[in-house]
């Protein structure tokens, strides 16, 4: 029993509409109808609440619905992987784990035979085809190798122009075994991968493809900073104060700072500021110019001393336990 058919026979026995199920379960008719004639996929039990509305509606069991969703979404992934847990291209997973690093074929053997899906599996021969790919488009207009790869393969020049066009035409999921050996065996020399990060280093034959091995990684890492000036910089730029005397240099220097998880306000900036222009924290005099204490105007001089003298009043606060002001 499937989704469909079971809200049908159960609107049927009730004696309700499509429509009626749909206002309860807070989606459109035409919503249902397509899950009732199979044209949409019942949604993850996980990502809906529909069901349990559904089923309190229909007098059903409480899980009955999100039983059979979880199974007849199961049920669709494994149509899409027919062969599995055989070879994604059958003849082609000898060739693969040929040109793999000896010292871990073994290993990756296992794992190619026993993912039900083939993920890792995949995960290489993707890549494996993208770089084979890319160089065949590369040297599509080129007779020369164009012969080198068909006499290295035993077909005549007609013959890999065509297996060639065919090749760059077909995806992962379609391409034939011919051409795959075709041009995987003569272009890769090699593949390794490290299991712990699914970083990939593909060797290219450098006769037909000269260069460094191709590397991809499969790794977690911090995305970029959202482009943008701190709240707190802009505020240090609009007091004339704190940002009295500083160069162009110098706020490039502070508008280049970024930060994880904190936001520095204005005085954060202009405490920075004196901290770059004091030449005891650099070991190298910088070529920018850095303005000291004495060189400051009457403004900076004001703000620098009475910044110093409010560290001291609050460390000597905390020392003898009062409380800050």
């Amino acid at each position: 029993m499937d989704i469909p058919r079971v809200i049908k026979q159960r609107l049927g026995e009730l004696g309700l509409e499509q429509k009626e199920l749909a206002r309860i379960a807070g989606v459109t008719d035409s919503y249902v109808s397509q899950l009732l004639s199979g044209k949409k996929l019942p949604p993850a039990p996980d990502r809906t609440d529909i069901y349990g509305k559904m089923e309190k509606f229909l007098k059903l069991p409480e899980g009955r619905l999100s039983d059979l969703a979880e199974q007849q979404r199961k049920d669709e992934i494994r149509k899409s992987f027919v062969d599995s847990p055989s070879p994604l291209f059958k003849g082609v997973r000898e060739l693969i784990l040929r040109k793999s690093a000896p010292e871990k074929q073994k290993e990756v053997r296992a794992i190619f035979e026993t993912q039900p899906f083939g993920e890792l599996e995949r995960l290489v021969t993707q890549k494996l085809l993208d770089v084979a790919k890319r160089i065949a488009k590369e040297e599509l207009d080129s007779d020369n190798w164009l012969h080198l790869v068909a006499r290295m393969s035993g077909r005549t020049y007609e013959e890999m122009r065509v297996t060639i066009l065919e090749f760059l035409d077909t995806d992962i999921f379609n391409i034939s075994v011919e051409n795959c050996v075709s041009f995987l065996d003569p272009l890769i020399d090699s593949w390794d991968i490290d299991l712990a990060t699914f970083g990939i280093e593909i060797v290219l034959n450098k006769r037909l493809a000269p260069g460094n091995p191709k590397k991809f990684a499969f790794v977690e890492t911090e995305s970029e900073l959202p482009a943008g000036e701190e709240p707190g910089f802009r505020e240090f730029l609009e007091n004339e104060a704190l940002k009295a005397g500083a160069t162009p240099d110098e706020i490039n220097f502070l508008r280049s700072m970024r930060f994880r998880g904190k936001r520095p306000v204005a005085l954060y900036y202009y405490r920075a500021l004196q901290n770059l222009r004091d030449p005891l924290h650099f070991r190298e005099a910088s070529n920018a110019p850095m303005h000291k204490y004495g060189e400051a105007d009457g403004g900076g001089k004001q703000m620098q001393l009475h910044a110093r003298q409010g560290a001291v009043k609050r460390w000597g606060a905390q020392k003898r336990g009062h409380p800050r002001k």
